[in-house]
């Protein structure tokens, strides 16, 4: 069973670096797209009905499979929290921190990101 990078998204303010990835409209309601980042693909998901934060970039490897396949996963909500199961294995992962519920030493890598002005936009330092 292969670890995933454990890193996790910092607070929008302490970004200094956005890149743009996509345009809003090529996101898709409440289910994943991907896109190249700096050597990683990147699983977005654009949830517009959420409470609160509605956009999510997680890591689309997925760490028990070894398959790039996040961004295909379901999205759904386990005891309040908002996860993606992978499409092979079914583990679940939240999408605020990349962390595994069904085996906690796993954990996917997050990053910032927002929509502006019609772009999304992955904070990358």
């Amino acid at each position: 069973m292969n670890q995933s990078n454990t890193q996790r998204a910092a607070p929008l303010e302490n970004i200094d670096v956005w890149q743009s990835v996509c345009s809003q409209q090529d996101l898709v309601n409440d289910s994943g797209v991907v896109v190249w980042l700096d050597g990683a693909q990147v699983a977005l998901f654009y949830l517009p009905g959420a409470e609160g934060k509605n956009l999510f970039a997680i890591d689309n490897h997925d760490p028990q499979s070894g398959a790039n396949v996040i961004g295909r996963g379901l999205i759904g909500s386990i005891k309040g929290d908002l996860v993606v199961a992978s499409p092979i294995y079914k583990q679940h992962f939240r999408l605020e921190d990349g962390s595994c519920l069904e085996y906690p030493q796993q954990r996917l890598r997050t990053w910032p990101v927002r929509l502006n002005e019609g772009q999304v936009e992955v904070g990358v330092a």
